[in-house]
This record gives structure tokens, sequence and C-alpha cells, in this order.
């Protein structure tokens, strides 16, 4: 039953929180709404229901045998599903069409080679200990893969999210020149409270705000803009400094001067702040210490190298009454393997293309999951530039160019050498940037990372390697959309066993295109599977 709204108690208050999150973005809503009160300032820590990893006390004390599981697929799920089922003693065996396990967890190294499918091979000739993350390249602190990481014994490091000395650069909207992140976000926060403390007291929110509810706003607004006790946003402090504080007589200059709200409105950097709000995008973030493929190389290792056969690219599933056949081909050869269950740990748009009997709903819930373009560019210099002259540690430049985003090294602070992510791009951009031969790529991301950076960022180039997933052979995919989510109809054949087959994969998860994502699909198909074993699913 629904009530209208009561302007005594400020129940119109949604659609003022609308109009400031409309014009000042996530950040200044969620922080007006803590200052009425509306938005919890601590919550209890959510977490996924707890995995119970099988065990070899589960199989010997019901007196049954560990089955033989086939999985085709030494990406991450692929690779965890049979870390998780060998616990309890499952004779794994992994089929994996590249030569490489990991999936999309790419790190590349100097020697690395790859061939896409437009036919540019490409070997990366970055120096030792350096290296570019081609796929999943952060992992936010609340993820299972952080869990993982910890229990495989791979070490984590910082990774920069957000920095507030990179740049936003939005060419489009007019800007000639890049403005440092502090700055523009001093700028967006201070008018929008200016605009707001005005409004306030003219009176145009008396029907929207109590009168206590109208004092913690304003009380609030002095310090979120830093517009003082008269109301008016000139700048401050926080917009940076020309000359940086120092010793004595060297108080510091600030910036200046304050561009016109109009001009800072206009030049559209408000819409990059929101995401350090994103839960899946706050600081603090990590990075595997060495690379992200230290995560692939862990589950390896505790799998067994010798249950994984690289190179075998599967032709055909076949689910049978008692069992499962997968053929495949390694080395010129056909084989076939016979198994009690099998987990297609594949990517659904290969999966789609593989003979199966999995049967019509099972072949349109594949087809319906849409794969997404994405990729990046690591440029090698002989120096590390944007640390000794502008001051940036690790972070990333926004922009609304099409190389999109620049992405600064969070290792190796001081070094000699340094790999920049020159850019990470997705869809059409990702595409144009594809069908370039890898030295026009280069080229490209160049000639645009200069209207930022300045001529250093091409005279101090040493080497560069670009990688497309939709052209990643075996993949084609950086990652899938499903539309309604994984839980919508059409997906659910795919979030149960078809006869001895199942699925797994990040792309059936809330977490598509992350790690988390794949680690917790597997997690729930190998419980499924266990309990199926044990004759209690």
């Amino acid at each position: 039953m629904s009530q209208a709204p009561d302007s005594s108690t400020g129940t119109s208050r949604r659609g003022f929180l609308r109009q400031v999150g409309a014009t000042g973005g996530a950040g200044a809503m969620l922080a007006t709404m803590g200052a009425l009160g509306l938005a919890p300032t601590a919550e209890a820590a959510s977490r996924e229901p707890v995995f119970h990893a099988p065990r070899t006390g589960d199989l010997t004390l019901t007196g049954r045998a560990a089955a033989k599981v086939v999985i085709v697929g030494a990406g991450i799920a692929g690779l965890t599903t049979a870390y998780e089922l060998g616990k309890a003693g499952y004779d794994c065996t992994v089929l994996e069409a590249r030569d490489r396990t990991g999936g999309r967890n790419f790190t590349v190294r100097g020697g690395d080679t790859s061939l896409d499918l437009y036919g540019n091979r490409q070997t990366a000739r970055f120096t030792d200990g350096q290296y570019l993350n081609a796929g999943p390249a952060r992992i936010p602190q609340w993820m299972t893969t952080m869990d993982y990481c910890r229990e495989l014994g791979v070490p984590v490091e910082v990774f920069t999210n957000a920095n507030a000395n990179a740049y936003l650069y939005n060419e489009k909207a007019g800007m000639t020149a890049p403005v440092r992140h502090r700055t523009a976000k001093a700028d967006v926060y201070g008018y929008v409270s200016e605009l707001l403390a005005k409004a306030t007291n003219k009176g145009a929110l008396d029907e929207e705000l109590t009168a206590d509810d109208r004092e913690r706003l304003l009380e609030f607004l002095k310090s979120f803009g830093d517009i003082g006790a008269r109301l008016s946003y000139t700048g401050s402090t926080r917009r940076g400094y020309r000359v940086d504080p120092g010793a004595a007589g060297t108080p510091g200059v600030a910036l200046g001067p304050v561009p016109a709200a109009s001009e800072v409105f206009a030049s559209g950097v408000g819409r990059y702040f929101a995401f350090e709000f994103g839960y899946d995008q706050a600081m603090l973030m990590f990075q595997p210490v060495g690379g992200m493929d230290r995560i692939p190389a862990a589950l390896t290792r505790a799998v067994g190298a010798h249950r994984i056969l690289t190179g075998a690219v599967v032709q055909q599933i076949t689910d049978r009454a008692a069992g499962v056949s997968v053929s495949y081909t390694r080395g010129g050869r056909t084989r076939t393997i016979d198994a009690d269950y099998c987990v297609a740990a594949l990517p659904p748009n290969i999966l789609a293309r593989t003979r199966h009997n999995l049967g019509a709903a099972v072949q349109t819930a594949l087809e319906a999951c849409r794969p997404a373009s994405a990729g990046k560019i690591g440029l090698e210099y002989r120096s590390r530039w944007w640390e000794s002259d502008h001051r940036i540690y690790g972070g990333i430049t926004e922009t609304d160019l099409d190389l999109a985003h620049i992405w600064y090294p969070s290792y190796g602070h001081h070094g000699r050498r340094g790999v920049l992510v020159g850019y990470y791009n997705t869809g059409t951009a990702a595409d144009t940037y594809a069908r370039l031969a890898p030295r026009d790529r280069e080229a490209r991301a160049v000639e645009q990372g200069v209207r930022i950076h300045g001529e250093k960022y091409r005279s101090e180039l040493v080497s560069s390697f670009s990688h497309h997933w939709r052209q990643t052979p075996h993949l084609e995919a950086a990652w899938h959309s499903l539309a309604g989510g994984p839980d919508a109809a059409v997906f659910d054949p795919l979030n149960k066993p078809t006869g001895r087959v199942y699925f797994t994969g990040d792309h059936l998860s809330y977490a598509s295109a992350w790690q988390h994502g794949a680690f917790t699909s597997a997690r729930r198909t190998v419980t499924a599977l266990h309990a199926r074993v044990l004759g209690r699913g």
C-alpha cells in the first residue's frame, strides 16, 4: 500500500538525492546521504556461503570410490575444479587447447609469443622483471581470489586503482590539456557543494528537507566542497600546488586559476569519480607479486602438471548413461578419454562450436552468452619518466580518446624501466585496434598518449606488445554478457548438469570478467558433483 510523501519528515528526499546524483555523481550523492543519516556508516562484512572443500574422508567414510573426471579447459575455473576435487582424491584429467594454463589470465614477459586470428605474430621484448597483465590485473580485497592467493602461497602487493596525481583528459569535451584527478575532483565537488548550499539557503529545498536536515546538510557541504563559511567555492589547496610546500620560506603556491563552474561541468570529468565507489573497484586493490599468472601457475602445481594435457583441442563431448566420452586432437592424433563425469570449463562461445549431444536447450544457452571485446598494449620505457617528471606512482589516467585508459605500473617503483598499459579499451575501440598490425596499434596509442604526457611518451619508448581477446585462438572473448544475468531462464541448462556433464566459468556468476567469478562458479560445480558422488545430490 503506497503512502503520499510527508514533507514534514523529508520523505521527498529521494527526488532531491536523485538530483544531487545527476549533477555530482555517485560520490556526491552517497556523501550527501551520509550527511542526512540516510546511508549506513559501516556494514558488517558480507560473504558468500561457506564453501566446504571435498575431503578424502568424505569418500572413505561412505565407502565410495573417487570418480574419474575429465575437465575441459585449464582456465581459472577448470584448474580450480581439478584442484578442489583433487583434495578428495578424484582422478582428474584437464584438457587444454592452448600451450599454457590460465585461460584469460595471461601475463606477458620477454620471449612470450602470440599469434592472433588475423595472422599477427608477436614476440615480447620486455626486459627481465617487466611484464604486462594482458587479462585480469587487479583483485578487490573482498574477492575469493584473495583467499586462493593465501591458500596457494601467492604473495600479493597493492595495486593502485585510483591516484590523485593521475590525469583526466576529455578531448572531445573541449579540454586542451589534461588535468590532475585531484584538481578535477576538488572543482566538481566544490561547485556542487556551492550550488546545493545556495539552494538550501534560498529555501529551494524547504519541501524536501526538514530544518534539521538543512542545517546538517550545510555543515556537511562546507567540508565536502571546501566552500567555507561564505558557501562559495573559490578553490583551495585540495586542487594541488603549483609550487609544493617545502622548508621555511617555501609555504607553497596553490594551483590556479579556478575555472568557472560551467567550464568544469562541461568538461565531463565528474563522470569518472563514481568509478572509485564501485564495489568491485574501490581501493584497496591487490595484485600478485611478479604477475597475475602466479595464480594459475600455483594452481597448476597444486593440481599436478601430469594431470593437465596442453595442446589438446576437444572435438566432441558425448554424454552416456554410464559416463562421458571426450575426443580431442593432440600432436596431430585424435584420442578419446572416458570418465565418470565431465566438467566443461571452456568459454561458452567455443563450446557452442564443439560437437556434443547435450541438447538444444544447452546449445541455445551457450549461444546466448555474448562474447565481449577488449584489448591492451604494454609499452616499455627506458626510464620511469611518469614517476620522475609527473610524480605518478601507479593508478589510471582516464580519457575520452579511443585508448580509453592509461595504467601506470604498481610495481618496480624507482626502477630503471617500466611498462605502462598504453590502452585498455573495449567494444568497438578494441575491435578497431585489433584490426591494425601491432606496429600500427603502437603508433596510434603513442600518438594519443603524447597529447597527455608530451614527447617522452614517444622518445623513451623501447618496445610494445598488444593483445586482443576476441582474436585469441580457443578463447575469442574477453568475457561474456548474459542478458538478465546467469539466473535467467535461458541459462538454466548451464546451471545444472546435463546427464553427467557439468558447466562452470566466470560467465555463470555475477562477477563475469573477474577471477572471483570463475572461482565461485567452480566451487558451486564441485559442491554439486561431489554431493552426487556421495549420493546426496
